[in-house]
């Protein structure tokens, strides 16, 4: 038999288990993908000693009373769900997940998206999710919101002095920084990308090696000062 009659012959063609992967459409544009990866990124490192939580984005939330990934699924563009266990996931499905709803919920809105995010998907995450804290962010214009529930509604979260809002959930606040929406410390801190703190070791690797040869021309200018008035540097 010949490589194209096997490839015509379903006893020869594998296909891929499809039930298992995120059906969710591709992001906007570069923005909101570069946005999702550095939500992702910093939290993963300011929690890289935690195992028990598990952060996504553009993945599918299965959440079928009667356990069918054939209805009812969203994908939230980032998410977290706290008190699980921090590994891979292809999907989430809530009725695998101990019936798990994410504890925070952030959309990117986008023009294709944006009242339904606003909208339909708000009603999903408040009425049958529960989710407790829900946020968006618009990378183009910025707009940026976030609501807590309270008494089964969500309610705008009054944003701090700089802008920020607190999520109580993450014990972290966000906010809009050159652009981006970014995480901040309980004390203000901005929460750095893994490239962010390798660049930032790198300067003060380079400012401590700079303070090092500048001590050491100190010492060589004082050494020869005192061979010049006939003072042994070593007897000292």
């Amino acid at each position: 038999m010949s490589v194209a009659e096997d490839l015509t012959n379903p006893e020869y063609v594998i296909f891929p288990p499809g039930d298992l992967y995120s059906d969710e459409p591709p992001l906007e544009s570069y923005l909101h993908l570069q946005q999702l990866i550095l939500l992702l990124n910093t939290l993963e490192w300011l929690w890289q000693d935690r195992n028990d939580f598990f952060a996504a984005g553009n993945l599918t939330i299965f959440y079928s009373p009667r356990q069918l990934k054939s209805e009812h699924f969203r994908g939230p563009d980032f998410f977290v769900v706290l008190g699980t266990e921090r590994k891979p996931r292809k999907s989430w499905v809530v009725w695998e997940e101990d019936g798990k709803y994410p504890n925070v919920i952030i959309e990117l809105l986008s023009d294709s998206t944006s009242s339904t995010d606003r909208g339909l998907k708000k009603q999903i995450y408040q009425d049958i999710f529960r989710t407790p804290e829900y946020f968006w962010f618009d990378p183009n214009n910025l707009e940026f919101l976030g609501f807590v529930l309270l008494a089964g509604k969500y309610e705008p979260i009054t944003p701090n002095p700089q802008g920020r809002l607190w999520s109580q959930q993450l014990e972290l606040y966000l906010g809009v920084e050159q652009q981006s929406l970014r995480f901040y410390t309980a004390d203000g801190e901005l929460v750095l990308t893994p490239a962010e703190v390798a660049h930032l070791e790198m300067q003060r690797a380079e400012q401590e090696k700079q303070r090092a040869e500048q001590e050491k021309q100190r010492s060589d200018r004082l050494e020869a000062k005192l061979r010049e008035l006939g003072i042994d540097p070593n007897t000292i």
